[in-house]
């Protein structure tokens, strides 16, 4: 099953997604802070961030992070999966493939757009089973402190 989060996930949240930073599916750690601000934004409206909450067997599963843009390019709503995590215990379930079956429907856009972690063969693969290909951009970023 694929919700929406509600208030009551909080701390739920708040753990997988520290748990998710400190995976090697990213980079780098980042400030648990940048998590309840999310949150928080989360709770506020989804003009910029949804969150879909995964379950099985009356469980959290995990949870997908998207981010809401516009992009020219493809000629309207691009939807940034930013996030998705799968607790270790559910992992292998298909739980990840069970959201991408329904991404169209819970979020429609013109654009589904990820990154993966450049070692992450096992996200790769099951990215291009799911029709996702590679861009071909290079990405910069320019962080503000906080």
């Amino acid at each position: 099953m694929i919700r929406r989060i509600t208030p009551a996930d909080r701390e739920t949240y708040l753990q997988m997604a520290h748990d998710f930073y400190h995976s090697e599916a990213v980079l780098h750690a980042v400030p648990d802070a940048y998590f309840v601000r999310a949150f928080d934004e989360m709770m506020r409206s989804e003009d910029y961030l949804t969150c879909l909450i995964f379950e099985a067997d009356g469980k959290t599963a995990g949870y997908a992070l998207l981010v809401n843009t516009w992009s020219q390019e493809a000629g309207g709503r691009a939807v940034w999966i930013d996030e998705i995590y799968v607790l270790p215990e559910f992992q292998g379930r298909g739980m990840a493939k069970a959201f991408f079956a329904e991404l169209k429907e819970i979020a429609p856009a013109a654009r589904y757009r990820l990154e993966i972690e450049p070692d992450n063969a096992r996200a790769e693969k099951l990215y291009r089973g799911v029709g996702f290909e590679e861009l071909g951009y290079r990405q910069l970023v320019m962080d503000l402190p906080q």
